[in-house]
């Protein structure tokens, strides 16, 4: 009883009951409830629970097994692998210098034919179902517990220390208890929700745009060769980008992103980028939901307007729009280190280096002002840096890491190292830290790096 004696003081105020709830209102004019204080069971106990399945929580769970610690990966979706196959974002970017689990990854899935078959500009592009599949053998394998269809909700500590997680499903309300957790939300939601402080967006607390992928089929790739993102446009010219704009305004429809990209997988198979919905802040379900409403709508239309052209674009038919909203911008959780504009500039090395990011300065305006983005990148050269794992560790929270597009950084840098090249290999170091932690019963900030044996490239 004392453990679960614990759980209901530190958790009074946050809980339900695990069946019928007696609500009462506060005062009939505040529209607010009271929910009765109740205990939460707590259903598993681990060494390392990884919050978020994208390319940096399912790289988390996945190392954190293999390095032999218990681990348990919660995932809101129904799938792992997040904005990979969610969210419909079917290349990876920034992947070129990336070894470990990124390698393994890419060389498995040209193995199994999931590997895109025609050229891809340089790029390494994949199918989503076939990532789907990988992922959750390589997790089965490492001997991790996954859960999907969970949220997290609320977090319980002690003396500053995180000590469990506790989530909404079909089962209910339930904790968990962990040693060491890992944050891989994307939106940084369990930091936040633990009471780390965090930043948002530029200087004015705007954030990028968002932007819903789609898969589409019926045109074939020797066709429609001159629309299709190549070598050219990853150096910059975007020809094939200008080419895909006028096409669609042709067709009757002037895109919210003025440049937008196919990245081809098969023969008859591309991801289409070609929205950018403004305006919408990553933190908050009511916008988030609006800006998937707008992004959808605005997909068919698209779609549409090259149907409209005949040609090539006859047989053209939208296969897939993403389960989840492409988000670029959310909370930057505090670390013990932030990752900066300086950093990129000067080309930082650091003897904890968890990856060296070599994708350069990727502002999307945060309003529809092509030269807002200029304004941005003015000034800023950037040179391959690396990220140390500090900012990797949350500074106001203990035994609580990051990994990902929420890592501790400023508006620039985010704008670099948030892509999912970078993402996955974070948060590969971040799961053998963290085994490391449990295993010698320190903090994440007190294994030796000398421990870790990691190397970038």
């Amino acid at each position: 009883m004392q453990r679960r004696d614990f759980l209901t003081t530190a958790l009074a105020g946050a809980t339900v009951s695990q069946s019928a709830t007696a609500y009462s209102t506060i005062r009939p004019d505040a529209n607010t409830l009271a929910e009765a204080a109740r205990e939460v069971p707590v259903v598993g106990d681990y060494d390392v629970i990884v919050c978020g399945s994208g390319p940096a929580g399912v790289a988390a769970a996945i190392e954190a097994g293999r390095s032999g610690a218990k681990t348990l990966l919660l995932e809101v979706h129904g799938c792992l692998g997040g904005v990979w196959t969610s969210g419909c974002l079917t290349w990876i970017l920034d992947n070129t210098n990336k070894a470990g689990l990124v390698q393994e990854i890419k060389t498995e899935l040209q193995k199994r034919g999931d590997s895109a078959t025609v050229p891809t500009g340089g790029t390494f592009s994949f199918d989503a179902e076939g990532m789907k599949l990988l992922l959750e053998e390589y997790c089965l394998k490492a001997n991790v517990t996954v859960r999907l269809f969970t949220r997290v909700v609320a977090t319980a500590q002690k003396a500053g220390r995180l000590t469990h997680v506790v989530t909404e499903s079909k089962s209910g309300r339930e904790a968990w208890s962990g040693k060491v957790f890992i944050d891989c939300s994307g939106d940084g939601d369990l930091a936040a929700q633990a009471g780390c402080g965090f930043d948002y967006g530029d200087s004015s607390g705007q954030g990028q745009p968002m932007s819903l992928l789609c898969l589409i089929t019926g045109v074939n790739y020797a066709d429609i060769k001159e629309y299709v993102r190549d070598a050219a446009d990853s150096k910059g010219g975007s020809p094939s980008k200008k080419r895909l704009e006028e096409a669609i305004r042709r067709g009757g429809h002037s895109p919210s992103y003025t440049h937008p990209s196919i990245h081809p997988i098969r023969e008859d198979l591309h991801m289409l980028m070609a929205n950018h919905e403004y305006g919408f802040k990553g933190t908050d379900a009511n916008q988030v939901s609006q800006a998937t409403l707008k992004g959808r709508a605005e997909v068919h239309k698209i779609i549409g307007s090259l149907q409209s052209l005949k040609g090539v674009w006859s047989n053209l038919r939208l296969v897939a729009t993403g389960e989840q909203i492409g988000v670029r911008e959310s909370r930057r959780i505090h670390g013990l280190y932030t990752v900066s504009r300086q950093d990129l500039m000067t080309g930082i090395r650091h003897p904890d280096a968890v990856c060296r990011v070599t994708f350069g300065v990727d502002v999307h305006s945060v309003k529809k002002d092509d030269e807002a983005t200029t304004n941005y990148k003015r000034g800023t050269s950037s040179k391959p840096y690396d990220i140390p794992v500090r900012a990797l560790i949350a500074k106001d929270v203990q035994g609580l890491m990051m990994a990902g597009r929420c890592i501790s950084g400023d508006f620039i840098a985010h704008s670099s190292y948030r892509v999912t090249g970078n993402a996955a290999i974070m948060g590969q170091a971040a799961g053998r830290v963290a085994a490391l932690a449990v295993q010698s019963n320190r903090l994440p900030q007190d294994v030796k790096w000398a421990d870790v044996k990691w190397s970038v490239e």
